[in-house]
């Protein structure tokens, strides 16, 4: 497709060229209705001028009957512009006057008519064009008739004016429009090809790439906007699944080739029943590891798709806390560790009951791990954990803490994200706080 192809079909063109047509419509009409009114005006201003004059030549003849009409008519037809005059005979005998050659039949009709004529000083010119008058024929007594009537000359030039004039201004208009249109199209459309090559850039693979603002706040700078937030989300999200999957390789590349070194070595080395049975016990604790990595992923699946929503039940998260905390106290004091529970008599809320139990028991779980052994002998403070469900109005905090070295500033955003571990030896089993962060947040609803 060419440029101008293109061009002619984006719709800024065509809205234009709508606005346009209904403009130059508007445009023409609004011409056309002044020049009607014009024309109009004047023909009213044409009818009160002659209805004067008859109205005073009556009286004249009223006065001094035919001979007084006739010097006076004769005496205004002479006047420079005068208007039309003829006075004849019920036979059609001209007495007096300054025009001839009308069409025939009109001094029949009495009232108003529109005829051609000549004016007296033009009859012997025979190839002098007829003129257009506005003229009223009146019925004297005594069977003479009286023409008194104004050339139309003037209301014809002006309404030609006017017309010639509207139809110059439409065209202008119809010019200007296209040529407004065209260059109001062809910068959106620079703007619409820009975003379409940035968006075959990202679609090729570089998700560094946003689409151009320019800064005015339009609608294209407001849509621009949203994308390239919705696109760094994406780039967001994107990394973090390669991270994620990264991880979870390393997860499971470790103990996958434990379970082959132990199982190989089982059928190479191993010599009794024993031996065997060791070996398998391995190999089942090896996959037993792997089993919870799968699991993981799926409760986040299952957490991140509000599936877990679907078995929300009433329950007491103060009661979760002492049955948590009574289930890992013989883990914390076989290393040294204080668990302490500190809950409210009864913190009710609704959400997934075994969810909730499971989080809990991570995060104190992780805290074990990290909390160091108690080095009160040495004169230090002993390690602790403190575990708390607290009411706080319509809400229900639970939280693990811990005296341990903690997580530096730095890393306390990157390791909420999934199977994250700051722990770059992964010697710990585990897959990290994101996962289980995730799992929490599916796991609950506002009471």
């Amino acid at each position: 497709m060419t440029a101008l192809g293109k061009l002619f079909r984006t719709t800024t063109f065509k809205l234009t060229l709508v606005y346009l047509t209904v403009f130059a419509l508007f445009a023409a009409f609004l011409l056309g209705y002044f020049a009607l009114n014009t024309r109009r005006l004047i023909t009213e201003q044409i009818t009160d001028t002659v209805n004067a004059e008859i109205t005073g030549l009556s009286e004249q003849y009223r006065q001094g009957g035919i001979r007084r009409l006739v010097i006076a008519v004769d005496e205004r037809a002479r006047r420079p512009g005068s208007s039309l005059y003829l006075v004849t005979t019920f036979s059609g005998e001209a007495l007096a006057g300054n025009v001839t050659a009308l069409q025939p039949g009109t001094l029949d009709n009495p009232g108003w008519t529109e005829t051609t004529y000549r004016r007296l000083d033009e009859a012997a010119e025979k190839d002098h064009p007829d003129h257009h008058a506005l003229v009223r024929v009146f019925q004297l007594p005594g069977g003479f008739r009286m023409l008194v009537g104004r050339d139309l000359e003037e209301r014809e030039r002006l309404y030609h004016i006017v017309i010639a004039a509207g139809r110059w201004s439409v065209a202008i208009v119809i010019v200007l429009g296209l040529a407004g249109g065209l260059f109001v199209t062809r910068r959106v459309l620079r703007r619409v090809d820009a975003m379409t090559e940035t968006s075959r850039s990202i679609m090729a693979g570089d998700l560094g790439e946003r689409l151009p603002v320019t800064g005015t706040g339009d609608e294209l700078d407001r849509l621009a906007v949203n994308l390239n937030i919705m696109l760094e989300r994406i780039e967001a999200l994107m990394l973090g699944l390669k991270e994620v999957s990264d991880n979870i390789a390393h997860d499971l590349k470790t103990p996958l080739t434990r379970l082959r070194n132990r199982t190989e070595q089982a059928l190479r080395t191993a010599g009794s029943e024993a031996e065997y049975r060791a070996a398998l016990e391995g190999t089942i604790e090896e996959s037993d590891g792997l089993i919870r990595t799968f699991n993981a992923l799926l409760m986040i699946a299952r957490a991140e798709s509000g599936q877990a929503r679907d078995d929300m039940i009433d329950f007491d998260a103060a009661e979760i806390a002492h049955d948590v905390g009574e289930l890992y106290e013989p883990l914390a004091d076989e290393k040294g560790i204080a668990l302490r529970v500190e809950a409210d008599t009864t913190a009710p809320v609704k959400g997934n009951r075994e969810l909730v139990s499971q989080a809990l028991a991570n995060l104190i779980d992780n805290a074990i791990k990290y909390a160091g052994p108690s080095d009160h002998a040495a004169g230090g403070a002993p390690a602790e954990i403190v575990v708390k469900a607290v009411n706080e109005g319509d809400r229900v905090l639970l939280s693990v803490a811990d005296n341990g070295p903690g997580i530096p500033e730095a890393d306390r955003g990157r390791v909420l994200e999934r199977f994250v571990r700051l722990e770059q030896s992964r010697s710990e089993p585990g897959s990290g706080l994101g996962w289980r962060r995730r799992r929490w947040r599916g796991c609950m609803a506002a009471n």
